[in-house]
């Protein structure tokens, strides 16, 4: 009995002698940059002083055979090139602060589309900064992104969840092509707080989801767009994925946008917004009345 205790406490005392770090969160307001291997140094020195990186942060750099290796599935190679432009920097926010994203010369992928994937990647509570030197589609920069925020956190991100993350990505913008880049951000955002909140049972019931969430948004699918978000969502569900932590960072991140439009500051918006319109269609009747 004697010996046991002994080899317990010598257990307990190893595992304690490990340093803090690999199971710590990182803290608020820690700060990581990941630049494209391919910017030139004064492109480099342009995309840190953009993104005001602090002194001596943390510099990764991101490959384009990585971004190859993550999106090379999904869309032709041709549309990723042979570069690695995109730039970004991560701060680590206060808990249940949610995600922020803010994009420069990224043409295609929004920001709603980022924070959703993002979401779904398990990043949490951070606030980002996307950039490049000159336009560029985006759908490099989350490499990056993902890259970073694992070091930073010391929290490693399954290979298969990277890689729905990025599909997920190019999905809704392929979506948006059709519907609208806010209403694809919107849909895929609600399926997936929806199957956090009651996932679905059977395929059939993920069917009935997808088209009831495009009604309430007033789009309608195509047959082929259908199928592949049934796809895409049942190979999600069958991941190691946090859904708890899903629906929290969708509900934090969706609530900032309804204190906004509740807030003074948000009212003075819609009211400039509708004093615009309401100006707007008065210029529209006198024209027609001359």
């Amino acid at each position: 009995m004697k010996l046991k205790l002994q080899a317990m406490f010598l257990a307990i005392t190893m595992l304690l002698s490990i340093p803090s770090i690999c199971f710590a969160d990182a803290s608020e307001g820690n700060v990581i940059v990941t630049v494209g291997e391919n910017l030139t140094k004064q492109q480099k020195n342009e995309m840190l002083s953009e993104l005001e990186v602090p002194d001596n942060v943390q510099i990764i750099t991101v490959s384009n055979k990585e971004e190859h290796e993550y999106l090379g599935e999904f869309i032709p190679k041709g549309q990723i090139g042979n570069r690695a432009i995109s730039s970004a920097s991560i701060t680590i926010g206060a808990k249940d602060s949610g995600l922020k994203v803010q994009t420069n010369n990224i043409t295609w992928v929004t920001d709603e589309m980022y924070t959703n994937a993002l979401i779904t990647a398990g990043v949490k509570d951070a606030t980002i900064h996307v950039s490049a030197p000159y336009s560029v589609s985006g759908t490099a920069a989350l490499t990056g992104i993902m890259k970073a925020y694992e070091t930073t956190t010391n929290k490693e991100i399954p290979e298969e969840v990277k890689k729905a993350a990025n599909e997920e990505m190019v999905k809704t913008a392929q979506l948006g092509d059709s519907i609208g880049a806010d209403n694809a951000a919107a849909l895929m955002g609600k399926v997936k707080d929806e199957i956090a909140k009651n996932e679905p049972k059977t395929e059939a019931d993920l069917r009935a989801l997808i088209e009831q969430v495009a009604s309430e948004l007033g789009v309608t699918l195509t047959d082929a767009e259908l199928d592949s978000l049934v796809d895409f969502f049942s190979e999600l569900k069958a991941m190691d994925i946090d859904w708890n932590q899903v629906k929290e960072q969708l509900s934090v991140t969706s609530e900032k946008i309804s204190t906004f439009l509740q807030s003074g500051e948000g009212q003075s918006f819609l009211q400039k917004l509708q004093d615009f319109l309401n100006h707007t269609l008065d210029s529209i009747r006198v024209l027609f009345n001359k």
